[in-house]
C-alpha cells in the first residue's frame, strides 16, 4: 500500500551521535511501509548523500538530498555564540550545489567544535533550496521558547523574505513534552503570518 508520508528530517549514522540508522536500513523500512520518498538531512554534513542517492534509486525510492545546517548567531568565522539548526532540501541540481557548497563551507571557514554557516552564506547560495524551520534548536522555535518573539519574528522575516513559499515553519512527533506545546505555538506563529507547516518526525 502506497504511504504519501514523506521524512523530511532525517538522520544516518553520518550525523554523530544523533543518528544510529544506517542507510540500507532505512531504505529497506520505507518499502516495508510503502513509502515513495525521503530526505536525508544529516547534521552539518553530506557524507552520505551519494550512497542514499544510488541506493535509494535502485530500491525505487525517491531521494531527497538535504542538510540540517548549524547556523551561527554571528559571521561563521567568528568563534563565539550559540548555532541554531536549520533544514536544507535541495529541489534541483542548483539546489544540491548550493547545499554542497554550504556543507564546504561550514568545515573550511565556520568550523568552531562544529561545521557552521551564517546568514550571510546561506543568502549567497540559496537558489534552488527548500528551507524548514528545524526542531527546537531552530532559531524560530529556540526563541519561542525563551519568549523572545521579537527575534522570533525578526528570523522569520529573513528566511521567509530569502526563501518565500520554499519557507516552512516545521513541527514534529517526537514524544517530547516540551515538543507539543511548541508546536502549538508554532503553529498559530506560522498562521499569523501566512507560512505554511510542515510535519516531521526528527527521525
Amino acid at each position: 500500500m502506497k504511504n504519501n508520508f514523506i521524512h523530511l528530517h532525517l538522520h544516518t549514522e553520518y550525523s554523530l551521535l544523533d543518528g544510529v540508522g544506517k542507510i540500507d536500513e532505512y531504505i529497506k523500512r520505507a518499502k516495508e511501509l510503502g513509502m515513495t520518498s525521503f530526505a536525508v538531512t544529516d547534521h552539518g554534513n553530506m557524507f552520505g548523500a551519494i550512497e542514499f542517492y544510488q541506493k535509494a534509486l535502485k530500491k525505487g525510492i525517491k531521494p531527497i538530498i538535504g542538510l540540517e545546517a548549524y547556523v551561527s548567531e554571528f559571521g561563521m568565522e567568528e568563534k563565539k555564540g550559540r548555532n541554531f539548526h536549520l533544514v536544507l532540501l535541495a529541489k534541483n541540481e542548483i539546489g544540491y550545489k548550493n547545499l554542497m557548497k554550504l556543507s564546504s563551507l561550514g568545515y573550511e571557514k565556520g568550523f568552531y567544535y562544529r561545521p557552521r554557516i551564517d546568514r550571510e552564506s546561506i543568502k549567497n547560495h540559496s537558489e534552488g533550496l527548500i528551507a524548514l524551520s528545524a526542531c527546537m534548536n531552530g532559531e524560530i522555535a529556540r526563541n519561542i521558547l525563551e519568549n523572545n518573539m521579537d527575534k522570533a519574528n525578526e528570523a522569520l522575516i529573513f528566511y521567509k523574505d530569502l526563501f518565500r513559499e520554499d519557507f516552512y515553519i516545521e513541527v514534529q512527533d517526537n514524544g517530547i513534552d516540551e515538543q507539543y506545546s511548541l508546536n502549538e505555538k508554532l503553529y498559530a506563529f506560522a498562521k499569523e503570518n501566512k507560512v505554511e507547516v510542515v510535519g516531521t518526525c526528527d527521525t
